[in-house]
């Protein structure tokens, strides 16, 4: 009798604490900060891929150093499904034994050191200079050419990637339309100068002088770039949308379409401003 009352008791308490939890959670509901997650990028391109602003980034990076090497764009589709299922598009500091980066390449293999592998353009550079040298890789399956390359333990993994890598590659290379939109806060981490500075050298290094050469800094307003057609301007719009969180990049304008930061959307311009459709132009916040 007496071990079914201590039963009882230990029962009632334990409700009691529950109870007691739940309260206390719901009362401090409204002060609670939960983590906020990294403002979001969606691709739309014959499909849908969701990506966080890094991941964005380094897609946008990937696909830019293709284009500067001359790659065709199966090429863009197979690096970025590898960086896809090597790092989740993330340049990882470790990985598997002495791996490191996007394609988690392996200093020891002879990939390049920590220091240049860790450089998002320095690994895709050195990802294509692998594929271009193997032989009949543009009539590969995705998998099969990308294991070429990496030579990994699961052969099979890089093709369950290749949606996703075609709808970025697509936009990417500028075939489709204001295909990328990303969500940026109006907090950015710099403004004015320092942000055109940055968004400059940023797209210099993804694309180097001689792509990029024909873009020009507005000094604090942030920059300009000069396209010979369309297509050259959405794989310039599209690459300035993704680096939008890490560059104070607060508008984008090209043709009759703009994007604005802190609604991340290609909308048509509606204040008798249609830009010039042989130039992007970029405004940072100031």
């Amino acid at each position: 009798m007496r071990t079914r009352q201590i039963v009882g008791v230990v029962a009632l308490l334990s409700v009691a604490v529950v109870a007691g939890v739940v309260v206390l959670i719901n009362n401090l509901a409204g002060t609670i900060k939960l983590p906020s997650l990294n403002p979001e990028c969606t691709v739309s391109a014959d499909g849908e891929v969701t990506l966080d602003s890094a991941q964005m980034a380094n897609a946008a990076t990937i696909a830019a150093v293709g284009v500067r090497r001359g790659m065709p764009e199966q090429a863009i589709v197979v690096a970025l499904a590898t960086a896809f299922q090597e790092s989740k598009l993330e340049n990882l500091d470790s990985g598997d034994r002495d791996s490191v980066g996007l394609f988690q390449q392996r200093p020891s293999q002879g990939w390049g050191t920590v220091e240049q592998i860790k450089d998002p353009r320095y690994s895709a550079g050195r990802f294509y200079g692998a594929l271009k040298k193997v032989k009949g890789w543009q009539e590969m399956r995705i998998t099969d050419a990308a294991q070429k390359v990496q030579r990994s333990a699961y052969p099979e993994a890089y093709e369950k990637w290749a949606d996703e890598s075609k709808v970025l590659a697509a936009a990417l290379t500028g075939r489709a339309t204001g295909a990328v939109e990303c969500v940026v806060p109006d907090t950015p981490a710099m403004r004015g100068s320092e942000a055109a500075a940055a968004l400059l050298s940023s797209l210099r290094l993804d694309w180097g002088k001689k792509l990029s050469g024909n873009a020009r800094s507005a000094e604090t307003a942030g920059l300009t770039v000069q396209v010979t057609d369309p297509s050259v301007g959405w794989r310039f719009a599209h690459w300035l949308v993704s680096h939008a969180s890490a560059t104070g990049l607060e508008r984008v304008r090209f043709g009759d379409l703009e994007w604005h930061a802190p609604e991340g959307k290609w909308q048509p311009v509606t204040d008798g401003r249609t830009g010039d459709p042989a130039q992007v132009v970029a405004e940072v916040f100031r």
